[in-house]
């Protein structure tokens, strides 16, 4: 690689921790993939294809072990959900809790997701984009390792059907700000707050037990939600 190519290589927004599957984990990846999930092979995903009929189609990005994708969908058998993680036990955890819970509304994506918006998802195909609690690289010089930057929002603008929306949530405060500055700059997109800023935890959105400790602590979190115009 020329130093020409490394400097306009994109920055990755994560690291790719492998961890340990459990056995279970493994059984779930091995068994359960051909299932759930879709291969990232550049191929412009059919949704209507995928889940065999025609619904709202709705993107989270870094699931994590899946409980809240999995507790979204199965509150919202309407909606029609892809997952996309790249920590590969949090995806095995997750197949086993569609198996386990009988959840036919879930497909599954194990790569970089900016990638996969740009090569595999069609323009104007999403009703919602999801992104929840995604890597606050905390300290300074790591900022621009964060995955909600201004051209980031302007391919998930490009993904999202009129109308669609574009729901954030963190715990870190200072990242908060970032993406509320971030997004009210945006051109294609408008705060559903009130007040320009953020709004309450929206139903759909269940609370993980990390976050309901989180909030015993006095851990605050903050919500956003944009929508395309």
């Amino acid at each position: 690689m020329t130093e020409k190519d490394a400097h306009h290589r994109r920055i990755r927004s994560f690291v790719r921790r492998e961890g340990r599957f459990t056995p279970g984990q493994q059984r779930a990846f091995d068994t359960l993939w051909p299932r759930y999930g879709i291969e990232a092979d550049g191929s412009l995903i059919d949704f209507d294809a995928v889940f065999g009929r025609h619904a709202p189609h709705i993107i989270e990005i870094g699931f994590g072990n899946g409980e809240s994708l999995a507790a979204m969908a199965a509150s919202h058998p309407e909606n029609d959900y892809l997952g996309i993680e790249v920590h590969r036990p949090g995806v095995g955890r997750l197949l086993q809790q569609l198996e386990a819970e009988h959840i036919a509304n879930v497909r599954v994506m194990s790569e970089d997701a900016v990638e996969i918006l740009e090569r595999q998802i069609p323009d104007a195909s999403l009703h919602g984009l999801l992104l929840f609690f995604p890597d606050p690289w905390h300290k300074k010089r790591h900022h621009k390792r964060r995955i909600l930057q201004p051209a980031f929002v302007q391919l998930v603008r490009r993904k999202l059907e009129p109308g669609g929306f574009f729901h954030m949530a963190t715990d870190w405060e200072d990242y908060a700000e970032q993406m509320l500055e971030v997004m009210s700059a945006a051109e294609g997109f408008t705060n559903t707050s009130p007040g320009g800023d953020f709004v309450p935890c929206p139903d759909y959105r269940p609370k993980t037990k990390f976050e309901r400790r989180g909030e015993r602590l006095g851990h605050g979190v903050w919500d956003l939600v944009f929508k395309r115009t």
